[in-house]
């Protein structure tokens, strides 16, 4: 962090900041009518290019989050941050709170989109990086101090937001689409929607976070107050990281989840344990949270100036709801050496110096390249993975004969989760040895 520029202004410079940009809040340029961003949608999130104070940075568009959240900032990345002080805050997960430096008064830029007031934390411990579980650099999360100032289209398909002043926006006649209402509440917005669970008789209404930022389908919470009791079948798992810490908890289906008249028949639920929730203290009367899973399943537009949001099903509706069945968790860590082909020169003539013919010989040419290592993260106790004997720490070299060194992520964690009943090949690197192991896809619940 030393070679961070921070800038810690006096009163004065600072009551002339705030007389300059007034209150802040993000506008477009020029005053026209709509911004449209093109975004990368990895492992069911959103990431946007933002300038924070004229650096380019990576952001998960996150609805569950009120003022951004800067981490994985490194001294190469040079950013300048300005007033700042030194807070601890708190999200969920079962650690101890984190420290993070408040700063005021930085240039947000995304497109036409600028706010020259804005605030952001910045926590500045390393552990805190979401980075090598998605296998994209991320550098921070983004939500309500973005999306309250527009009303937002998201088309997951095209990977393209349009954000539309309030006040030019009209809204069309369409026969295939749903409005709810959206409450907000503080900085944090709620839908209504209904689930049927194996356990209950009835159907019950639920109130859930719009979570952009989760890439699961729906979290619930067990309370017995709201008839959220725990399923029948079910897996205990990792279900990922909050601020503060692992979030661990069981993964099961509800028997039918209904949104604004559209049914998703065995959704996939995840109920985080209660120590993950502790620290949490506007929970009230929500039951959960609604995340990018099914989220990605609609176009939306998602309206806070107006409360409410609209959904129209895309052709991702019907996608089926698939369970890691591996059992291995991936991450990039580091970098390792691979030996690429580059080219074959077929048909290359040398002269034979031993007489005056010529022959001809089969060359192939090679290369050394660096690429991210792909190193299994966790291993479900009682997964395939498991039993087979894989670790935390093995490096994947191949799937199934294939090299994997060109693949994403999430591409390969597709291949070693493709289709129950396969058999997985896998040949990775523990601590300098190559070893084989071979598992068969078992589906989950």
């Amino acid at each position: 962090m030393a070679n961070f520029r921070k800038h810690i202004t006096g009163f004065l410079i600072i009551a002339v900041c705030f007389l300059t940009y007034g209150q802040g809040g993000f506008s477009i340029r020029d005053n026209d009518k709509f911004e449209k961003i093109k975004f990368d949608f990895v492992n069911n999130l959103i990431v946007l290019p933002i300038q924070v104070n004229g650096v380019e940075l990576s952001f998960i568009l996150d609805t569950g989050v009120n003022k951004p959240i800067l981490f994985n900032i490194t001294e190469s990345d040079s950013i300048q941050i300005n007033n700042t002080k030194e807070i601890y805050i708190r999200g969920l997960g079962n650690g101890d709170p984190i420290k993070a430096i408040h700063s005021e008064g930085n240039i947000f830029e995304l497109g036409q989109i600028f706010n020259y007031n804005q605030d952001f934390y910045l926590i500045t411990e390393s552990a805190i990086n979401f980075s090598p579980r998605i296998g994209y650099k991320v550098h921070g999360i983004i939500g309500y101090d973005l999306l309250k100032d527009f009303i937002v289209e998201i088309d997951y398909n095209a990977e393209k937001l349009k954000l539309y002043d309030p006040n030019q926006y009209d809204y069309s006649k369409c026969r295939k689409c749903e409005t709810l209402p959206l409450t907000v509440e503080g900085s944090k917005a709620y839908v209504h929607a209904n689930i049927k669970q194996y356990t209950a008789m009835e159907e019950i209404e639920v109130k859930l976070l719009l979570d952009s930022g989760s890439c699961d389908a729906l979290w619930l919470f067990e309370n017995n107050e709201h008839e959220i009791t725990g399923p029948i079948k079910f897996f205990d798992d990792f279900l990922g990281f909050g601020l503060s810490g692992q979030i661990h908890g069981k993964r099961a289906r509800v028997q039918r989840f209904s949104l604004a008249g559209f049914e998703l028949p065995e959704a996939k639920v995840a109920y985080p344990d209660e120590e993950a929730l502790q620290y949490i203290n506007q929970l009230r009367d929500r039951n959960g949270s609604l995340g990018s899973e099914i989220l990605r399943r609609f176009d939306l537009v998602i309206d806070y100036h107006n409360e409410k949001i609209t959904f129209k099903k895309n052709k991702n509706f019907r996608d089926p709801f698939k369970y890691n069945m591996s059992g291995i968790e991936l991450q990039h860590n580091g970098l390792r050496m691979v030996k690429a082909l580059i080219g074959d020169y077929n048909g290359l003539a040398k002269r034979d110096t031993g007489n005056d013919g010529i022959k001809v010989y089969l060359e192939k040419q090679f290369n050394f390249e660096l690429h991210p290592a792909l190193e299994i993260a966790q291993v479900r106790e009682g997964s395939p993975a498991s039993e087979v004997g894989l670790r935390p720490g093995d490096v994947i070299l191949q799937v199934n004969n294939r090299s994997i060194h060109n693949n994403t992520l999430q591409e390969v964690s597709e291949m070693i989760n493709e289709k129950e009943g396969k058999t997985v090949r896998l040949i990775i690197d523990r601590q300098g040895s190559e070893l084989k192991f071979a598992f068969e896809l078992q589906k989950m619940l």
